[in-house]
């Protein structure tokens, strides 16, 4: 995902660590986020949220990728990544949504096609599963 020649990620925007932001974003191309946003987010192409990043906004986007956080409502029309150690609290409609071993999402999602409530989508949750505590074997 986000890959560009050489197999490196092709960012052609970026919001770095210790810039704060509120506003509405909007953009073409993909976009990197390591620092704080608060607002909204409307693009035809791809968000990644990355690690140590806070962002508050209703996001509607083709491709998302979390590594940092993210509270808010999502609409990605093509599909959500939760990446280690990556955190998203809020609503999500998308039709592929991941979660990688590690990360971790609070909330309510809808997987319709295209981003449609109620249309039927692949499913491809890779979901992380707690170990039981010791108590818990006994």
């Amino acid at each position: 995902m986000f890959k560009g020649k050489g197999g490196e990620e092709k960012i052609t925007g970026f919001i770095g660590k210790g810039i704060s932001i509120k506003g509405k974003l909007a953009f073409e191309g993909t976009v990197r986020i390591d620092g704080e946003f608060e607002g909204e987010i409307e693009a035809k192409g791809n968000l990644l949220v990355g690690d140590g990043a806070s962002v508050k906004a209703d996001v509607a986007v083709d491709t998302l990728k979390v590594r940092g956080e993210l509270r808010g409502k999502v609409i990605a029309r093509k599909r959500v990544d939760i990446e280690p150690p990556g955190r998203l609290f809020g609503e999500v409609v998308t039709p592929v949504f991941v979660i990688g071993e590690g990360g971790f999402f609070e909330g309510q999602c809808s997987m319709g096609e295209k981003g449609k409530k109620g249309e039927k989508a692949p499913v491809d949750i890779r979901a992380y599963r707690e170990v039981k505590t010791e108590k818990e074997k006994s």
